[in-house]
């Protein structure tokens, strides 16, 4: 394994005067050409940018004439994830795929911030040489994907037909994903459906009707993107509810509830426009409400309909059960 580069440290010029007020993520892609803004929204809410010292860890910070900043910039990554022994809870394994129950907190894959003790780094270690090269440098045996808040059912191929099967499954969107979640508000069972777009013009995916874009920018780029949600349960400023994918959009639950008026408890992104009318900032929550319940697909060899469930985590209970009493339902669940 070749030795990684050092810590790149850039120090750009201070902000000047007929720059201010703009938001930090363009501001500091406009210094550091060398820089994607993807990169540097990245580097930005990983901790590795600083102000007189202090971190900033929101990309839409608005700088200030005479302001400097500093970015650091970690060392490459190796070209392959290395195998770390961790706690994982394997649900179902054969030769084709391996179905685990992620924990909320865990990272996935390996990124800029988090540059080991991920998922995949368990997964190496758990199979072995099984997913060594599927699916590509640094991301071995992955056909989707969870947030590092979310918990819940994950599957991995580890032979290429799998991943070829599953991968046109979730392409076709035939693949059952079923989700828990507290949203703030009294959410009502309906689809949701909208067209979102990487960037709706403030850093952030969203739909593009609601996007703040200039003349003539349209929705080039944008993804149909359709939830179905089901109420459960009426809780003390929220609601229990079941989200159904019908596609699977990056941040799709997250995005869709938002833009309802019904950010999902703990939700600390997608929340911003909606901090007021929502109330859920005042729901405590230790992470973001979300967990994936339920996963379904055909299997790639045996061609049969395979199906998983697992229950959400100690954390979603307590809040669902605190939840529960302040608004004087009975502790025992209603689903």
């Amino acid at each position: 394994m070749s030795v990684p580069s050092p810590t790149i440290l850039l120090a750009p010029d201070p902000v000047a005067a007929e720059e201010a007020g703009g938001r930090l993520d363009k501001w500091l892609a406009g210094r550091c050409p060398e820089l994607s803004r993807t990169r540097i929204k990245a580097l930005i809410e990983s901790g590795r940018v600083a102000a007189g010292g202090a971190t900033v860890a929101d990309a839409s910070a608005r700088v200030k004439p005479g302001q400097a900043y500093t970015v650091a910039i970690p060392p490459d990554l190796p070209a392959e994830p290395a195998a770390q022994a961790m706690d994982l809870v394997v649900v179902y394994e054969d030769a084709d795929l391996i179905v685990v129950d992620k924990p909320a907190g865990l990272v996935v894959h390996p990124a800029p911030g988090s540059p080991d003790r991920t998922l995949v780094n368990a997964l190496l270690a758990h199979c072995g040489e099984t997913l060594s090269g599927i699916g590509g440098v640094r991301r071995p045996g992955i056909v989707h994907r969870l947030d590092k808040d979310t918990s819940g059912l994950l599957v991995f191929t580890r032979t290429w037909l799998a991943k070829e099967s599953l991968t046109q499954q979730f392409r076709e969107h035939t693949v059952l994903r079923r989700y828990l979640a507290i949203a703030a508000g009294d959410v009502k069972t309906q689809t949701i459906q909208s067209t979102i777009v990487a960037d709706r013009g403030d850093g952030l995916r969203g739909s593009w009707l609601r996007a703040r874009r200039g003349p003539g920018q349209g929705h080039e780029g944008g993804q149909r993107a359709v939830t179905h949600v089901t109420a459960l349960e009426q809780l003390d400023g929220a609601t229990l509810i079941e989200c159904k994918l019908e596609t699977g959009r990056t941040h799709q639950i997250r995005i869709h509830l938002s833009e309802a008026g019904h950010p999902l408890v703990g939700e600390q992104v997608y929340i911003r426009e909606y901090r007021d009318r929502s109330g859920v900032d005042e729901i405590r929550a230790p992470r973001m409400m979300l967990h994936a319940a339920e996963l379904g697909f055909v299997h790639p060899s045996t061609e049969e309909d395979v199906k998983w469930e697992k229950g959400p985590p100690r954390d979603f209970e307590e809040t669902l059960l605190r939840l529960r009493r302040s608004a004087g339902a009975p502790a025992a669940s209603k689903r």
